[in-house]
């Protein structure tokens, strides 16, 4: 039996253990941790129900109207319902034989905001590089061999960094703890998580890359700031879908640099700056809140490319058999 929560429970229980670890104190609504810094830790959802970029009619426009938004909050709700209620056992996905069943979607309620994209202002991806439109139209995966799967399919990331950070259609939950000089943030897809050291640590070389790079955090007053580098440069390469993360692959010296500032008991507003000068003209800025789950995470039990590997070169051993047959006939 595999445990694919050791590693990263090892780390957390030291966090839990720390003797300075104490429960948040409240102070109106400027919660602080028992040795004085922002206090951060709890369970958060985010939702994947709002555009990451601004659609056409909302151009011009951040932010909805309290009418628009029950309006398209109900009609989301419509949405869920009519799906779960035509194929509440597979959810069809470009015409393949399927997806998870829509039991397990887990879209989100549309917020007031109309793209998760903040900056550019138009809320739009600047314009790509020569570089990042040839790493667009160029896919490193098109001979799609079993040694190409990607990191994702094989359950080691849920994509690498910022990827890791943005909504989608489940799984969008988090949980923050935090010890004197670190803080940890558990991903609940692909079950990993990211520790950040509080401290000034020497940078790490160069060569040294990582699925979601090496983070650095401090405290800018009451906002956590976390400053990522050391990204693998295909950490999105073998995620083709993505177009969130210079669509295929990272530009080499990406930079990323996260804000997590608590307003509100149940709120935490979230901002990511990518720096991707390889890929990108300009950065670009992802904004949005977590707000309080409520409940556990439960263990994301990820095994499908994995398990799938035999499966998948069984069938490719079987069509060379058949081929070779054929060609001696």
């Amino acid at each position: 039996m595999r445990y694919p929560y050791l590693a990263a429970w090892t780390v957390i229980g030291a966090l839990l253990l720390a003797p300075a670890f104490a429960a948040a104190q409240s102070q109106g609504m400027n919660l602080r941790t028992a040795w004085g810094d922002p206090d951060l830790q709890g369970v958060w959802h985010s939702s994947g129900a709002v555009p990451m970029e601004r659609p056409d009619e909302y151009q011009g426009r951040t932010t909805l109207t309290d009418e628009e938004t029950s309006e398209r909050q109900a009609e989301a709700a419509d949405r869920d319902e009519e799906l779960l209620l035509a194929a509440p056992r597979r959810t069809v996905a470009g015409g393949n034989v399927g997806a998870y069943n829509n039991f397990w979607m887990e879209r989100g309620t549309p917020t007031n905001r109309t793209s998760l994209l903040v900056d550019p202002p138009d809320g739009r991806f600047p314009p790509l590089t020569p570089a990042g439109e040839y790493a667009r139209d160029n896919s490193p995966r098109d001979d799609d061999t079993w040694e190409d799967r990607h990191i994702w399919e094989r359950c080691v990331t849920r994509g690498g960094m910022p990827n890791a950070m943005f909504p989608r259609a489940y799984n969008n939950n988090f949980q923050i703890f935090q010890a004197p000089g670190y803080v940890a943030i558990l991903h609940e897809q692909v079950h990993e998580t990211r520790i950040v050291p509080l401290d000034d640590l020497p940078a790490l070389p160069e060569e040294i890359a990582q699925w979601n790079g090496v983070p650095r955090g401090h405290w800018d007053g009451d906002t956590l700031v976390v400053t990522t580098t050391n990204v693998h440069p295909n950490v999105s390469a073998l995620q083709p879908w993505s177009a969130f993360n210079s669509h295929s692959g990272s530009g080499e010296g990406m930079v990323l640099v996260e804000r997590f500032t608590r307003v509100g008991r149940d709120t935490v507003e979230y901002q990511i700056e990518v720096n991707d000068p390889q890929m990108y003209t300009r950065p670009w800025t992802v904004a949005y809140p977590f707000t309080n789950l409520g409940q556990p995470i439960y263990e994301y039990a990820c095994h499908e490319g994995n398990y799938g590997m035999e499966g998948i070169l069984s069938g490719g051993r079987a069509d060379d058999a058949a081929a070779a047959a054929a060609s001696r006939q």
